[in-house]
């Protein structure tokens, strides 16, 4: 039998893979689609949606979770919006991008004063 930790880890899991695949058919799908249209958005959204059905939500508490679960369902909600689709588009790749910009700041890191460590060996 698998304990309790290991069953909620595993839909942890499967919750935020699921939520990371919605996320990006629709990002792809909005940034490669020539003409886009709010019906053609809105299949889309109810397509990839059934994917994000099949799992149970639960609660996240990783703030660059939490920060993609708002955008999907920042998504979601666009789909019977009465905004243009081209303003729709480009708040939800504004979005995309900032939350892409949280997550690499916390991998990279500049160094403020590069050259000033290499002093020492002259």
């Amino acid at each position: 039998m698998a304990s309790q930790k290991v069953v909620e880890n595993s839909s942890r899991l499967r919750y935020v893979r699921a939520l990371e695949r919605f996320y990006k058919s629709i990002l792809a799908y909005l940034s490669t689609t020539q003409e886009l249209t709010p019906e053609s958005y809105s299949k889309k959204v109810t397509n990839s949606l059934k994917i994000l059905q099949r799992v149970e939500e639960v609660a996240l508490y990783k703030g660059d979770l939490q920060d993609l679960q708002k955008l999907v369902k920042k998504m979601i909600g666009y789909k019977d919006s009465d905004k243009d689709i081209n303003e729709v588009k480009e708040e939800i790749l504004y979005a995309s991008n900032q939350l892409d910009k949280t997550k690499n700041a916390r991998r990279y890191k500049k160094d403020k004063h590069s050259q000033s460590k290499y002093d020492d060996w002259e």
